[in-house]
């Protein structure tokens, strides 16, 4: 029998790509983030419907499955409300934050047979996750919940993450990890070809890395794989790190190394002084290619239609809210597994 899916919060497609990799049928997805669309086609040819995931109904979900289909219902609410970041803040104000009691809305109404959500591991410590959890459990599932530490699944990254697998048709859990040995920076990104700081690179338009001020240059030019901004010269330190609440943020305009696994990818992962971004050994920070590299996305994964298209924030925001496809292959393989 086959297991068809519908991704809500779909975005540029990480987890459906993964899905798909691991044998999965995947009908449609859902975002309202409409510039979102063309990528999610144009990978994975699967429809993308933009809509609020409050405004979807349980008819049109239950439209897209085969009458003899295993039913999966897959999602990554937004994250932002219950990240790192967001900690010691009321975020239930956040119009983001209700999303997941929209989506259980739809497992109770839909039914399906699987259930798939993803999210920050910092997402238990908040109610709207444990009523996820206690209306699936409800509902009759059977419900596996863990912390991943991609590094183990073979994806380039220092990233962890909270994985949900829910299933009405028997126990399911998630596969073993797969590597014992992380997959380095050099291993991912190490091929690519050598580029400048805000020079484009014909073969690849997405393999393009941010412009660098003059002092940005001199400060990536004294930096250390795995260093910190403590080995630059004095005049080039910035304000507030000489201020003692900046001495707590070391990775701050730092280089990756190439023997180590990447951090993790986030909206703002191509700009050099947003984190440990910088390149190990070419002065510039990461490109957008090698962003979405690092969270495994195919290398010929079209994120806009045309060059012209292709802006730092917007791109950067699709790559570093994407579910990494590797992990998405894993749930997929661990559905099928189960």
């Amino acid at each position: 029998m086959q297991i068809e899916a519908v991704d809500l919060f779909c975005g540029v497609g990480g987890l459906t790509a993964g899905l798909i990799k691991s044998g999965i049928v995947v009908k449609a997805g859902y975002d309202i983030a409409n510039e979102c669309k063309f990528a999610y086609e144009t990978n994975n040819k699967a429809q993308f419907v933009h809509k609020d995931v409050a405004e979807v109904t349980a008819e049109e979900i239950k439209s897209w499955y085969s009458e003899s289909a295993i039913r999966l219902l897959a999602g990554c609410a937004p994250c932002q409300p219950f990240s790192t970041y967001n900690q010691g803040k009321d975020t239930t104000k956040d119009k983001k934050w209700p999303l997941l009691y929209h989506f259980s809305r739809l497992i109770k109404e839909v039914n399906p047979e699987l259930v798939t959500m993803e999210n920050v591991p910092e997402v238990i410590r908040h109610k709207v996750y444990q009523d996820f959890i206690d209306e699936l459990e409800s509902l009759g599932y059977q419900v596996f919940a863990k912390e991943v530490v991609c590094v183990d699944y073979g994806i380039p990254q220092t990233r962890k993450r909270h994985v949900v697998l829910a299933s009405r048709i028997g126990k399911i859990e998630l596969i073993p990890p797969t590597h014992q040995k992380p997959i380095t920076v050099k291993e991912t990104i190490g091929s690519l070809e050598p580029i400048c700081a805000g020079v484009r690179v014909n073969k690849d338009p997405l393999h393009i890395s941010a412009t660098l001020s003059e002092l940005n240059m001199k400060r990536i030019q004294y930096s250390k794989p795995g260093g910190t901004w403590r080995d630059w010269p004095e005049e080039l330190r910035a304000e507030c790190h000489k201020r003692n609440s900046g001495q707590t943020y070391p990775s701050v305009y730092g280089r990756m190394e190439w023997d180590k696994p990447a951090p993790t990818m986030t909206t703002l992962c191509y700009g050099y002084g947003n984190g440990r971004f910088g390149h190990p050994e070419q002065d510039r920070g990461i490109s957008l290619r090698e962003a979405a590299l690092i969270q495994t996305f195919p290398q010929n994964y079209q994120f806009t239609e045309t060059p012209k298209q292709i802006s730092f924030k917007a791109v950067g925001r699709m790559i570093g809210n994407a579910v990494p496809v590797r992990l998405g292959e894993v749930i997929g393989l661990s559905i099928l597994q189960s």
